[in-house]
């Protein structure tokens, strides 16, 4: 995920000052994935899960990029493409990975060092949530490439 996000940035850099926000903050969103999810290079010792403030940084970030998503870039698209049949096919797919998202925050954003019952499902969520966000990730460099064939045009 890390490469296709390191792909799109160098495609669109310098495209649109809000796409690269965007794209930088998708990049922080999947450093800090990597590291939850203890993928390489960050490695957790003896398989222990990650301490309760890293998970609440990581949900705050995901937050904020689906806000930013939603609420800034999917509308500037909206506004600047011709092409709204590929953004009103494209937008539905959205929604999996926004309520997978927002579930994933609603239980683990408050949770403390101490509540077992949560964690023990933490690692699943967690691979549920990245698969969604792969997928999102590709929806949204499709939206992406309609603004920048638009401007091209």
């Amino acid at each position: 995920m890390l490469t296709k996000v390191q792909q799109a940035t160098e495609k669109w850099s310098g495209f649109n000052s809000a796409i690269d926000t965007w794209l930088q903050e998708r990049k922080q969103l999947l450093v800090q994935y990597c590291q939850l999810a203890g993928l390489p290079p960050f490695e957790r010792a003896d398989k222990a899960l990650p301490d309760a403030k890293e998970i609440e940084s990581f949900c705050e970030i995901l937050m904020d990029y689906i806000s930013a998503g939603h609420f800034e870039i999917y509308e500037k698209i909206l506004s600047d493409t011709d092409d709204l049949a590929k953004a009103e096919e494209l937008f539905p797919k959205f929604s999996d990975s926004t309520d997978t998202a927002l579930s994933f925050n609603d239980r683990y954003a408050n949770i403390t060092d101490d509540d077992d019952v949560e964690m023990k499902s933490f690692d699943l969520n967690l691979a549920v949530l990245g698969q969604q966000m792969e997928e999102r990730f590709s929806y949204e460099d499709e939206l992406i490439q309609t603004l920048v064939n638009k401007e091209q045009d």
